[in-house]
């Protein structure tokens, strides 16, 4: 590949009422408020040390803006707006200053039509990662992955793969052999970016790490007594598809965040990806419990990235399946 990207960097999230989405994010949740401005709040982990890798933007429409990979050098950005342009997908470019706290961003829309945001500069932050006494609600570490409904898992696979030098660590095959779903990554865990089956373009979730299970069942507990306990939607348990122990949310406008920790290193060069059976139930949750409904039938629109108008759906192209059956 002619361009390094490094790793999912950041979420760019509409929400119509910025001090309900704040207190949910940095009194519930534990995230670091390292700024408000312009009607938008940035957010950070306790381990990161970079200005933010969560926007809260006010707006009356919902959607998520982008997707924000970080890239090794200024050159990767030229080169990735090469291979979109040469591929026929839209492309925009925002000089510096244009998003607070970024250098020169490169959006696109990919070959599912998902926006993708690449950028090299971020503003520095300070990492509080030994601030224990800071450490609050889930006492979230870094933004870990992101993971899309598409209508055409294999071709989004495959553009990835072939195109963007992502690797794969897991995927979800049907009887006839085709891909359901996809875990893959550029840093050296089990995903930045993963891909299911089904109406889309949209974004099921987004992921942050945590320090430990306890994390997780601690953060419970916080949200009950600050009264979310309506906003858990599924688990604490552990998924069978990346051995991760997780936490699903709903934020007060509907997004889903997963909370997450316990996968494991994919570094090694002869690592094969491991291969799951649509119909084996111990993929989605190891200890058995099934998930809800709306697990598998909500997820949240992405925006154009010239019109922020919301992305039109499309069907999946593989038949959908009952949700006990589907990732």
């Amino acid at each position: 590949m002619d361009f390094n990207i490094i790793r999912i960097a950041r979420t760019v999230i509409n929400v119509k009422d910025l001090d309900r989405s704040k207190d949910f994010y940095v009194k519930a949740l534990g995230m670091i408020e390292t700024e408000t401005k312009d009607d938008c709040v940035y957010l950070r982990g306790l381990e990161e040390h970079t200005h933010h890798s969560l926007v809260l933007k006010k707006s009356e429409t919902l959607g998520v803006h982008a997707l924000g990979y970080k890239v090794e050098k200024e050159e990767d950005l030229d080169r990735l707006a090469e291979l979109f342009q040469s591929k026929g997908l839209k492309t925009k470019w925002l000089k510096a200053g244009t998003q607070h706290a970024l250098g020169r961003a490169l959006h696109v829309h990919d070959i599912s039509g998902m926006p993708l945001e690449f950028f090299c500069k971020i503003e520095k932050a300070e990492r509080l990662l030994q601030r224990y006494d800071l450490y609050s609600g889930a006492r979230i570490q870094r933004i870990d992955h992101v993971n899309c409904a598409v209508p055409d898992v294999e071709k989004a696979y495959n553009f990835f793969i072939n195109e963007l030098g992502f690797a794969c660590s897991e995927y979800t095959t049907i009887e006839e052999g085709s891909i359901w779903a996809a875990w893959l990554h550029r840093k050296q865990t089990v995903h930045d970016q993963a891909f299911m089956n089904g109406d889309g373009p949209r974004l099921h979730h987004f992921a942050y790490w945590l320090p430990d299970p306890l994390a997780l069942i601690h953060c419970c507990d916080v949200l009950a007594s600050l009264g979310y306990s309506e906003n858990i939607e599924r688990g604490p348990a552990r998924h069978g598809l990346s051995n991760a122990f997780f936490l699903y949310l709903r934020d007060p406008d509907g997004y889903r965040i997963e909370l997450y920790n316990g996968d494991y290193l994919t570094s090694d060069n002869d690592f094969e990806p491991i291969r799951w059976d649509l119909n084996d139930p111990r993929r989605q949750t190891l200890w058995g419990a099934k998930a809800p409904d709306s697990w598998f039938n909500e997820t949240s629109p992405f925006l154009d990235i010239e019109t922020n108008e919301q992305i039109q759906s499309m069907s999946p192209n593989l038949a959908q399946r009952k949700p006990e059956f589907v990732i």
